[in-house]
């Protein structure tokens, strides 16, 4: 979702892109149609061996295997995605690049009860949120010796159109559409959330004037209690229905406050979002 949004965002700003996309890969069509887009096939376990045609500015790195919560502490292969992010790194020195920007996750700052900033201090609990940030920290160290511009962005609750089928935003959209009551956690957890556009945005910006070697945690800004939200999209969708709190456990390493203070972004970049979540909603509901 976020590729996508990213390789739109970047045609409309004029800017030749090209596209590493694993194979057989069913999401083509996510894609926008272009001139300016050019497509090469590779799967993560290849970099090491992958240098096609041209020359680049700058590599944003957001390929990762095994994403799903299920498998957060499959730590082999939380591990194995370290060193494919370092292969990246290798690969974008080959490919001309000034500047590498990773993808990080909330998951590097486990469990906090404050709004995040570049320097909240970082204690990972899953095996993904661990690998997230020995991956950013390497990849920084190696992007440092192969003389190349840093950046790592940590994640925290991206949506849009393209949102996979388990997310919790699908989830109740679905439901709620076909008649049915979702069922949720007590969802007292207090949350964020960023329009995929807006993200896309804010990797371009950082691209053009992110700090060398910051870390930067991207998301809104604007925070409600989760049930807020969903109450917000049942309104939508399906107003007058009640939902179903409270029917679900919370999962392991659940993230109780996930909030960002972007002062520090929107000075060093120029960036701040533009589509609330009542939008965001709208435009998944009604343009799709």
């Amino acid at each position: 979702m976020i590729g996508a949004a990213l390789a739109k965002c970047a045609v409309n700003d004029g800017i030749e892109v090209l596209c590493i996309i694993r194979k057989n890969s069913s999401k083509l069509g996510s894609l926008p149609q272009s001139p300016l887009i050019k497509i090469e096939y590779c799967n993560i376990d290849e970099y090491n061996y992958f240098t096609p045609d041209g020359s680049y500015n700058v590599f944003y790195h957001l390929a990762w295997e095994k994403t799903q919560a299920a498998l957060h502490d499959e730590v082999d292969t939380q591990i194995t995605n370290v060193r494919y992010t370092l292969d990246a790194v290798r690969l974008a020195k080959r490919l001309g690049c000034k500047k590498f920007i990773g993808i990080g996750s909330q998951a590097e700052y486990g469990i906090v009860t404050e709004p995040l900033k570049p320097e909240t201090p970082v204690n990972p609990e899953s095996g993904y949120g661990i690998a997230k940030y020995a991956a950013g920290k390497m990849s920084c160290l190696l992007c440092t010796q192969l003389g190349m511009e840093f950046n790592w962005l940590r994640i925290l609750n991206v949506f849009g159109p393209l949102n996979r089928a388990d997310t919790l935003i699908t989830y109740t959209i679905r439901e709620l559409r076909a008649g049915r009551l979702p069922e949720f956690t007590k969802c007292e957890q207090i949350w964020d959330y960023l329009f995929c556009d807006d993200a896309a945005k804010a990797f371009l910006a950082i691209g053009k004037n992110g700090i060398n070697g910051k870390t930067y945690p991207l998301v809104s800004g604007v925070h409600r209690k989760l049930s807020e939200y969903l109450e917000l999209i049942r309104d939508i969708v399906a107003p007058g229905v009640m939902l179903q709190f409270g029917k679900k456990d919370y999962y392991s390493h659940q993230p109780m406050y996930l909030s960002v203070d972007i002062s520090e972004l929107t000075k060093d970049t120029g960036w701040k979002p533009e589509v609330s979540f009542e939008e965001g909603i709208k435009k998944i509901i009604y343009e799709n």
